[in-house]
């Protein structure tokens, strides 16, 4: 709720300064007209025009502003933020065709001579002065919002009336000359506003053509580039990409985490990419996929089942493949009974280095830990009666899976953790391993999601007599 409030503060904030926007460029268009017609420059009504395409573009703004502003919804998922870089376009359009009708009458007059009947009054000098001032009020203005709220839209009317501003200089430069007996100041003046016209239309089509074609912005993806690469632990950035809408970032990244890696490490490596891109990014919106390291995965795989081969071996994790001199090399903890004499354990432990190295003959050396097994925790058999509801749920699911009953089910109480079930399945003995570990995964999963008082569930498969 609160950040829905901030967006529709932002939004409303916006609009405030593009409305300002619109008033001010009507004002300008009238003045400016009556000035130019009333004193013959051609120079002040270039600039009528040209507050004129302004006053378009702010009305665009305006509309675009209310659009951009709505929340995401089914049709817009990413929001609707481009609706400004197409105002801006817009926008464009009308300044170039502007440019060119400028261009053609301030030409038309510079070759043949006709200068027209201009005449410097007063007047138009004064005007010329009120509209620098309101020029540098609305430029400044606009381009203090577009850098509060980053708004492409207000960037591009702060550009523009710092063009006007520039132009309204030109003018009255212009007017002056005239005023002091070079007639041709007018149109010279008239010909830099068109200059000027075409030179922002160009920027602004360049700009935001790149954001409507979700041109990758660089300077953005390589700061997430770069504090993805400063993480501790580090990750394996396999993918980067970041697009760009009214000021605000989207970013898909996929990174690699170790094969042996379980599915909360997975999910905490995530976590952990998604803040380090927001500390350079803060707004964006960052999506996360995990994959399986590229890096030295298959020498894992190799080495996990050398291992766990040996017999004794009951298991073993933080297998870390690193090279070194241009050779791989291996290091892993092994797990072994607390009551194992040392001298066991090291017999035990020189047997899977050597299994390792026979499995994997281009490591350059094998690194291996030992570690106690955790005692497992104290627990208690539970009568039938006070588990029926679970029992009953656990039977129905093996004979909805295989057809048959249970050949054992037990559930214990651990001291802590809540209800453990053990149940033993038959399953055809020529059926391949993996159907049968698929299996036992899917009665562990109907058992827990129709039973959630068990907090565990443990299924053992043995082959069918009667097969």
């Amino acid at each position: 709720m609160a950040s829905s409030d901030a967006l529709e503060s932002v939004g409303r904030g916006q609009q405030r300064v593009a409305l300002a926007s619109v008033v001010a460029a009507a004002v300008l268009v009238a003045v400016k007209l009556a000035a130019g017609i009333a004193s013959g420059s051609l120079g002040l009504v270039a600039e009528a025009l040209h507050s004129g395409t302004d006053l378009v573009a702010a009305l665009l703004t305006l509309l675009a502003l209310r659009v951009a502003v709505r929340p995401p919804d089914r049709d817009h998922p990413w929001g609707h933020g481009k609706a400004e870089h197409l105002a801006a376009l817009a926008e464009a359009a009308f300044l170039a065709a502007a440019s060119v009708f400028i261009a053609y009458h301030a030409s038309r007059r510079l070759v043949s001579g006709e200068m027209g009947d201009v005449r410097a009054e007063w007047y138009a000098l004064a005007v010329l002065a009120f509209v620098i001032v309101v020029d540098f009020a609305r430029a400044f203005a606009s381009w203090r919002a577009a850098r509060r709220y980053s708004s492409p839209a207000l960037a591009s009317n702060a550009l523009h009336f710092a063009s006007d501003l520039l132009g309204s200089f030109a003018v009255l430069i212009g007017l002056l000359l005239v005023r002091a007996g070079y007639p041709e100041g007018d149109p010279v003046a008239a010909l830099f506003v068109a200059v000027l016209v075409i030179l922002a239309a160009g920027r602004l089509v360049r700009s935001n053509v790149q954001v409507l074609m979700d041109r990758a912005p660089e300077a953005a993806a390589e700061s997430a580039r770069q504090a993805i690469a400063r993480m501790r632990p580090a990750v394996e950035l396999q993918r980067l990409r970041v697009r760009e809408a009214a000021g605000s970032y989207f970013v898909d990244v996929v990174v690699g985490v170790r094969t042996d890696a379980a599915v909360g490490q997975g999910h905490a490596a995530a976590d952990a990419v998604e803040a380090a891109v927001r500390t350079v990014l803060p707004h964006a919106d960052v999506v996360v996929h995990v994959e399986p390291s590229r890096e030295g995965g298959e020498i894992r795989e190799r080495v996990n089942a050398a291992a766990l081969a040996v017999p004794g071996i009951r298991e073993i994790h933080n297998v870390r493949v690193m090279t070194v001199d241009g050779r791989p090399e291996v290091s892993l903890h092994l797990k072994l009974p607390a009551t194992l004499p040392v001298e066991e354990a090291h017999t035990l432990t020189c047997e899977v280095e050597a299994a390792i190295r026979r499995a994997v003959p281009e490591l350059s050396d094998v690194h291996t830990h030992i570690e106690p097994l955790a005692e497992s925790r104290g627990g208690r058999a539970l009568p039938d009666e006070e588990v029926a509801a679970e029992s009953d749920v656990i039977r129905g699911v093996v004979r909805e899976l295989t057809g048959r009953e249970a050949e054992d089910l037990r559930i214990r109480r651990r001291e802590r953790g809540g209800l453990v079930a053990l149940l033993t399945i038959c399953v055809d003995p020529s059926q391949p391993l993996r159907q049968a570990h698929a299996l036992a995964s899917e009665v562990e999963e109907r058992v827990r999601r129709r039973a959630p008082s068990i907090a565990d569930v443990i299924v053992h498969t043995e082959p069918r007599a009667d097969s």
